[in-house]
């Protein structure tokens, strides 16, 4: 792809595999046909076959030239999709799975999924869920990831809106009281072998992402989404936010994210471009924008 600084290799850290799975469970949720939830979206919707879906993402990103992409369910129970994706274009997706560790069936479940070898993370959304990352339904599933070297934890932190739900009028009964970075901090201590990613810069814990990382080298920020978190507090503009994640965990532990998901948008390449500009116009060189844009994914 070309860059502000030349041609570079460019990967995505973050964007959702909305499956035909995902558009049945809104559908339940809402107490209505597909057809009807399809129409409210105005999105496209998928085929029940998963590698259709698939096939849809590499036409995508080979359009925008982005060459490996982790794709990420978005609702528990949806691995196979991923999955069989991955199984299919092995070159160019990680597949991710959204995890629930209050579900009884949650261990055995992500147990079968990683014998695959194919899962290469598992996506903890403690405040969607209403549990701590501290508790010991997630440290089971924790224990699983970490049995299995090169399998990442995927924590979300901070403000968790779902635009699907508020579009369908569906609510959104999360708790925040789970959703602070600092809860990771003995967990990571815990886990020194296993790599850890907070999306969206702690999507407005900001400073405790940072006190995070500052004491857990392995934990790994993803950049993913608008970051509107910025609304909330200093700092207000993106460059300092670079500027300031790139201080305290260097340019090894940021992996670029655009947190695409539904078509007919597809890949969201606002998201690149603005990230680009902000890490040009605050004098990265080439060596940190290629680790940033792509090799730290490829080391994880």
């Amino acid at each position: 792809m070309e860059t502000p600084w030349g041609p570079l290799a460019v990967s995505d850290a973050h964007v959702h595999f909305f499956s035909h799975r995902f558009f049945e469970s809104l559908a339940a949720q809402k107490g209505a046909p597909i057809e009807t939830v399809q129409a409210a979206l105005g999105w496209e919707l998928p085929d029940p076959d998963p590698s259709h879906l698939a096939e849809t993402w590499v036409r995508e990103l080979d359009r925008h030239g982005i060459q490996t992409a982790c794709i990420i369910t978005s609702i528990p129970g949806d691995e196979q999709s991923v999955i069989t994706a991955a199984r299919l274009f092995p070159d160019r997706f990680r597949a991710y799975a959204m995890v629930n560790p209050t579900d009884p069936a949650a261990s055995k479940n992500t147990e079968i999924a990683l014998a695959t070898g194919l899962l290469r993370g598992l996506c903890f959304f403690p405040a969607m869920h209403r549990y701590g990352i501290q508790d010991d339904r997630a440290a089971a599933l924790l224990d699983l990831a970490a049995a299995r070297p090169g399998t990442v934890a995927f924590v979300h932190c901070g403000v968790l809106s779902v635009g699907v739900r508020r579009k369908l009028g569906l609510p959104s009964l999360f708790d925040m009281r789970f959703s602070n970075p600092i809860d990771l901090h003995a967990v990571a201590l815990r886990y020194p072998q296993l790599r850890f990613v907070v999306p969206h810069f702690g999507a407005g814990y900001f400073r405790e992402a940072l006190m995070l990382c500052d004491l857990c080298p392995n934990v790994f920020l993803d950049t993913s989404s608008s970051n509107s978190w910025m609304r909330y507090e200093e700092p207000h503009d993106l460059r300092t936010v670079f500027r300031r994640a790139l201080d305290v965990c260097g340019p090894k532990r940021l992996l670029f994210g655009s947190d695409s998901s539904f078509f007919p948008r597809g890949w969201n390449a606002a998201i690149l471009d603005a990230q680009m500009k902000a890490l040009y116009e605050i004098g990265v060189n080439a060596e940190v924008a290629r680790a940033v844009l792509h090799e730290n994914l490829q080391h994880l």
